[in-house]
């Protein structure tokens, strides 16, 4: 058993991961909208990816002998100017997932709960990653026309992006 605010607060970042795999799929449908599948199948993944998460919140909740509880979704985001407005939205996302993160591993600290200190390091390493991976897409995006000759080679290149397990 964990302490009750960790337990909560462990409960919060599952739900947490779950709208951020709700937002990734609003963005996806961004993408579809406008035919660029690559860019979707990226953000589906990127949903799918949240997913993941969520579940190793929930898994490491039952593993302590905590239920996990499910809290209601919000409404996405749905309407994007463009390809760059997509992509900065998500990097704020991720921000905002890094700072919960660290919130809980000060929590965690606190509280002495070194099993929950060690199940949230590879969230550390993760949100690094993936702050680093929109970081670059941006630079990327800024430096082009959204439905131009390398625009559609990046969206070539997210298409064969697959869910890595």
């Amino acid at each position: 058993m964990l302490p009750t605010n960790l337990t909560e607060a462990l409960n919060a970042q599952f739900n947490n991961e779950i709208q951020a795999a709700h937002a990734y799929t609003a963005m996806a449908s961004y993408f579809s909208g406008k035919g660029y599948h690559g860019f979707a199948n990226f953000y589906l993944i990127q949903s799918r990816e949240e997913h993941v998460h969520a579940m190793k919140f929930y898994q490491y909740l039952v593993t302590m002998d905590e239920q996990p509880v499910l809290q209601a979704l919000t409404e996405p985001r749905n309407q994007y100017a463009n390809a760059l407005d997509v992509v900065e939205a998500s990097l704020a996302q991720e921000k905002s997932v890094t700072a919960n993160i660290y919130k809980l591993v000060s929590l965690a600290d606190e509280l002495q709960e070194h099993a929950t200190l060690s199940f949230l390091d590879w969230f550390i390493e993760e949100q690094m990653e993936e702050e680093k991976m929109f970081r670059d897409m941006i630079i990327r995006i800024k430096g082009i026309e959204e439905g131009g000759e390398y625009f559609l080679k990046m969206d070539d290149e997210f298409a064969a992006r697959k869910l890595e397990e």
